[in-house]
């Protein structure tokens, strides 16, 4: 049976072939691509399609879930959260992205917490980091709602459009988790 999971608004599932072009427009959104660690602008044709397969694969291997973020009131896919287990040292990394029409209304705080409850009690984690660039401050403040702390603050860390960006680092252990 494959995860699935729901939040007061939202239903977390694993993406399907028919949300590739969605997946598209959302994800290749300039906006969305400049303040993501690994989105490219364009988004090539294609590639979502391609996406999808390898994340349903890593999931039923345990390795990436990488779940769909849909509205319940109309099942509008609205953007994607997942984690990336690392089964040798027990720990996840949680990444996000939402599509530029529904930043700002939760929807990311929403899924990263229902994220961090899967990982600690549903797959037994004990460490759950994030990253974000400093200049994406909305994404970090994310990683603070969750209760989520600062661990590390990277100058030039990565090459995105052909600029060295600064990278915060946030985490939180199991013992460190709140109630959502």
């Amino acid at each position: 049976m494959e995860p699935r999971f729901e939040t007061n608004r939202l239903t977390l599932r694993l993406f399907e072939p028919s949300d590739a072009l969605s997946v598209q427009a959302l994800a290749g959104s300039e906006d969305v691509a400049r303040t993501t660690l690994s989105i490219p602008h364009p988004y090539p044709d294609d590639a979502a399609e391609a996406w999808i397969e390898r994340t349903r694969n890593a999931s039923k291997n345990g390795d990436i879930f990488s779940f769909a973020m849909v509205k319940k009131e109309d099942e509008m896919l609205i953007g994607c959260v997942s984690l990336r287990v690392s089964k040798s040292e027990n720990q996840a990394e949680l990444a996000y992205w939402i599509g530029r029409p529904f930043w700002g209304q939760g929807y990311a705080t929403e899924a990263a917490q229902k994220m961090i409850k899967f990982g600690f009690e549903g797959l037994g984690l004990n460490h759950i980091s994030a990253a974000a660039m400093t200049k994406n401050p909305a994404s970090y403040k994310v990683m603070q709602k969750i209760g989520m702390k600062l661990e590390d603050k990277l100058p030039k860390q990565i090459l995105k459009s052909g600029i060295y960006e600064d990278l915060v680092h946030y985490g939180m252990v199991k013992s460190e988790t709140i109630n959502d």
